[in-house]
């Protein structure tokens, strides 16, 4: 156990976690509960490390999975080697590599499309750049939108109070990367991605300040990457080049 600030984190093994879907499924129950401040799981060796403002007994953490009896929390060995895994010592370019390559290719195929008619624009660059992103994105989402839906619900806060929202929202993303693609009505386009953005970005600014260990959604639920200074600059890259575009074409 480590405390700080009255913030202390507790380690627990929880059986019969198979997927992603799981994790997720475990990870919205916990957060459910007003003192926990972050829950981290270790899916291969079904430990979660919950953080919480204090002590909270284990019958009530295992009455929060109630909905999934399968799931058995207990309390784990202080000394068990999966504890040791963290973002420090996994290493931040480990960590973040999925959300860093996706970047990376959206970046470089924009860039050579450029190159391709003979001159940079960055007006025309950014309309295929956030196509690139919507539309890559909105495909991680959509892989497993249930996750995806309830893992948002853990910090969003349009979908804290609409849980439908988290279902509808990579549709959006898709609906925005097809717009940017084709040109369709530039102004309202952007002013949709900029409305959009500035809501998710309240809660994702709001988790890292509040140091929440939580799952950032970004991906969906196919990596299992952590809230961070690297969503805020994701989403805010998005609000940047919108609110640029708009006073473009103003």
């Amino acid at each position: 156990m480590h405390v700080n600030n009255r913030i202390m984190t507790h380690a627990y093994h929880i059986t019969n976690m198979t997927c992603s879907s799981c994790e997720q499924k475990v990870t919205d129950r916990l957060l459910r509960i007003p003192e926990i401040e972050g829950v981290n799981i270790d899916l291969a060796s079904g430990i979660a490390k919950i953080t919480m403002s204090k002590h909270i007994p284990t019958s009530i953490l295992q009455d929060s999975l109630k909905e999934y009896p399968r799931y058995q929390l207990t309390e784990a060995e202080l000394n068990h080697p999966s504890l040791e895994l963290t973002e420090e010592t996994k290493g931040w370019l480990a960590t973040y590599k999925p959300i860093l390559l996706v970047f990376a290719f959206i970046t470089g195929i924009t860039l050579l499309v450029q190159v391709r008619h003979g001159a940079f624009d960055l007006i025309h660059w950014m309309d295929q750049f956030m196509a690139g992103f919507f539309l890559v994105f909105s495909f991680f989402k959509l892989l497993d939108i249930k996750s995806f839906a309830e893992n948002y619900g853990s910090y969003d806060i349009v979908s804290r109070k609409w849980l439908g929202w988290g279902y509808v929202y990579p549709f959006v993303e898709l609906a925005l990367g097809v717009a940017y693609l084709t040109g369709f009505e530039s102004i309202l386009t952007n002013l949709v991605t900029f409305i959009v953005m500035s809501l998710s970005i309240v809660g994702v600014l709001k988790s890292v300040l509040n140091k929440r260990k939580i799952r950032c959604a970004c991906l969906g639920a196919v990596f299992n990457l952590p809230m961070s200074t690297i969503t805020i600059i994701e989403d805010g890259l998005m609000i940047l080049m919108s609110l640029i575009m708009l006073i473009t074409l103003l």
